[in-house]
């Protein structure tokens, strides 16, 4: 892991020296939905530019939050997937999804923001985050394992 260069010993400060830009946790959120290569997140809704996408990429490899693999036969392809850490950041995110669903209710949700919340009320949050840890763990595994 690269050093990082923090503003203070404050602990918030530090986590969103790494992931307090506009962007690094929407690249985080589209690992977690599905998308896994370059061209499969500049297609996610909020248009990111090519540029920032290459630079936040890299700093969420750099930060072993992300990582990739290229598959045999397809040298060119990168298919990113979370590690630990970054597996880890889920429960955060989905507080920052009920923070808006309780104090931006007018808001309109998108149909997976909706099916999260169907899933966070059936499950619970702890429930819901050992299963999506556990699933993407598998997934990383058979990602590694081609």
């Amino acid at each position: 892991m690269n050093s990082l260069i923090t503003r203070s010993t404050c602990p918030l400060s530090n986590t969103l020296d790494v992931i307090g830009d506009k962007w690094s946790l929407l690249i985080v959120r589209d690992l977690f939905i599905g998308r896994k290569t370059y061209s499969e997140m500049l297609g996610a809704p909020e248009k990111i530019a090519t540029n920032i996408l290459v630079s936040r990429l890299k700093k969420l490899v750099d930060m072993e939050i992300v990582d990739f693999h290229k598959v045999k036969g397809d040298g060119k392809t990168k298919h990113y997937y979370l590690t630990d850490k970054g597996i880890d950041l889920y429960p955060v995110m989905l507080q920052m999804s009920l923070w808006k669903r309780k104090h931006m209710s007018e808001l309109e949700t998108h149909p997976l923001g909706l099916e999260l919340f169907e899933k966070i009320d059936r499950n619970g949050v702890s429930n819901l985050y050992q299963k999506v840890a556990a699933h993407q763990r598998s997934q990383r595994e058979e990602l590694l394992s081609h």
